[in-house]
């Protein structure tokens, strides 16, 4: 039985104390929270772990500096202090990335200005962020950054805050969640909710998009927390057509190789058309820019990046790298996602609060939304609380509970991590593992990736030697990441694998086009698929590809548009 079909078994038609409607970040989170405090859990996502707003952010774990400027203090305090819980919890995915904030002679605000926002940036972090921040000569400055724009230069702020990787960082959490015992299924979207004769929701009626078939799951309290997607679930709840909880905005960014835009560090822009702050990041041999903030009232499931996204990140970095003019063709991929913001009308998009909610609706359902990666675990310790409210009021019986300890309990690639952040000890022991099979390249990414489970990838290599084939000569993916990822992380389609358990979507230059049939061939292997399912597999991948892409079919359009006809 895989292990999909053995989560889908155990909520088929049962009852848990907690429902969790969505596998992104805030959904893994209460599960994962829930569970360890020994409460029986059952989590449904409607297709992938991430596959919405959780893997389209800017990969930051901040506190965001810029809310010091809209005077959320408490925002930033909380946030600074998460970013230490998780870099303790997940160092393999919470890394110190160090930021350049160049500031130049046109800039509205004195470099004495800045400063003081850096050392209250620091100061709300109590003086624990990875490094303090310093001020840079605009010697230091070029020497910090040399493709960075030297007209009107005068000094820099290099400050320090976090990357992660934010599929990974979801899919650990709930793959804890299942450690402590959730059922977490994906691929399985609730078609309606079911009521009891007092009209409180006990439960959903679900669909397995893969299998086929439908499936009830009760529960003594439910949780909505479907990121975009909340505003249609909640009426579906409710019965009525409510008034929007949200105000979702589009971020996108595009992928570059680095060679075309070789930053060191991660590059704080301000947009020279509306003074937006944006970012240019280093990502191993490529670069990303972003994000974009704007309105969004369409399907939230296709979301992608259009023509004036990328001029408008493209303008960015020209203004700020003016000797690396970067151009249509530059672009490797691109990802989009939707914030799913609170709503609050009569302010700019960039202006929204990034602060969070949650609600007990009137039918008992308990409802989150806004909120910030970086705040998740916090944000489902509340929505923990607030069932626990729910289930006490119902007659709900349970044995004593325990404390959850998220904030100690490392995730699941973190069990035995060095002491002493030995990084280059776990490479060799990976390559070891492997029995030879893997070179650094291949060990390395996987220590970046999976951290101490590159240890069992590795092993499982060496088991069988085929499995630690590469698929692209030029990229360190390999074979056994596939496997693992289809009998070990919940992946159950080949967009679950080539988009967010290995990178390939965003950082290969043909999008993992080149691999795709490989891969697919042997998850057909490793999960029983029909020649039809494998072909409908690809087709679907490849059109995910497409939509990415679908921002050069504008451009071409523009280009073949006859003088004198624009509108």
């Amino acid at each position: 039985m895989g292990q999909r079909q053995a989560h889908l078994s155990r909520v088929r038609d049962a009852t848990f104390d907690l429902l969790v409607i969505g596998g992104g970040i805030t959904g893994a989170g209460v599960a994962r929270d829930a569970a360890r405090r020994g409460l029986r859990v059952a989590l449904l996502e409607r297709s992938d772990l991430a596959s919405g707003t959780s893997s389209r952010s800017s990969k930051l774990v901040h506190g965001g500096l810029r809310y010091l400027e809209m005077y959320e203090f408490s925002l930033v305090f909380e946030s600074v202090s998460e970013r230490r819980v998780l870099m303790d919890i997940a160092p393999h995915l919470v890394k110190p990335l160090p930021f350049v904030f160049p500031i130049f002679k046109s800039m509205g605000k004195s470099a004495a200005i800045i400063d003081i926002g850096m050392w209250l940036y620091d100061g709300l972090s109590l003086f624990r962020s990875p490094k303090i921040h310093r001020r840079l000569s605009k010697k230091a400055t070029r020497a910090a950054e040399p493709a960075l724009r030297r007209k009107g230069l005068k000094s820099a702020e290099l400050y320090y805050d976090c990357s992660t990787d934010d599929s990974r960082l979801t899919l650990e959490t709930a793959l804890d969640a299942t450690r402590a015992g959730a059922a977490v299924v994906t691929w399985c979207p609730v078609e309606s909710f079911v009521h009891d004769d007092r009209g409180r929701v006990t439960g959903v009626q679900a669909r397995d998009a893969i299998g086929g078939g439908s499936l009830q799951v009760t529960a003594g309290a439910v949780v909505l927390a479907a990121g975009p997607w909340t505003d249609d679930l909640r009426s579906s709840a409710l019965g009525e057509r409510s008034r929007p909880l949200l105000r979702p905005t589009k971020g996108v960014h595009v992928v570059v190789a680095r060679a075309r835009l070789p930053v060191k560090h991660a590059v704080v822009m301000v947009h020279p058309e509306d003074e937006r702050v944006l970012f240019a990041l280093p990502w191993g041999e490529r670069t990303y820019i972003g994000t974009t903030d704007t309105d969004w009232d369409g399907d939230p499931d296709h979301v992608a990046a259009d023509l004036a996204d990328v001029d408008y990140l493209i303008a960015a970095s020209g203004h700020f790298f003016p000797d690396h003019p970067l151009h249509y063709d530059d672009v490797i991929a691109t990802w989009a996602g939707l914030r799913p913001l609170i709503n609050q009308e009569g302010v700019h998009e960039s202006q929204v609060s990034r602060e969070h909610q949650v609600d007990v609706e009137a039918n008992g359902m308990v409802t989150v939304a806004g909120g910030k990666l970086t705040t998740y675990r916090r944000m489902a310790a509340e929505v923990v609380d607030r069932a626990m409210d729910v289930l006490r009021l119902s007659t709900w019986e349970h044995a004593p509970l325990r404390e959850a300890n998220t904030e100690r309990e490392p995730l699941p690639g973190a069990v035995g991590w060095p002491k002493d952040d030995d990084e280059a000890q776990l490479i060799e022991d990976i390559m070891a593992a492997s029995d030879g099979r893997f070179d650094e390249a291949v060990a390395t990414a996987l220590a970046g990736s999976h951290g101490m489970i590159g240890i069992d990838v590795a092993v499982l290599a060496a088991s069988r030697p085929e499995l630690a084939e590469r698929l692209l000569p030029e990229r360190p993916e390999v074979l056994a990441a596939v496997e693992w990822a289809a009998t070990r992380e919940l992946a159950a389609t080949l967009d679950d694998v080539l988009q967010r358990r290995l990178p390939l979507f965003f950082k290969d230059s043909d999008q993992g086009l080149g691999c795709a049939e490989r891969v697919a061939d042997h998850l057909a292997g490793v999960l029983g698929w029909s020649a039809e399912r494998r072909r409908a597999e690809l087709e679907t991948y490849r059109a995910q590809v497409a939509e990415s892409r679908a921002w050069r079919l504008e451009m071409q359009a523009r280009h073949e548009q006859p003088p004198g006809d624009e509108e």
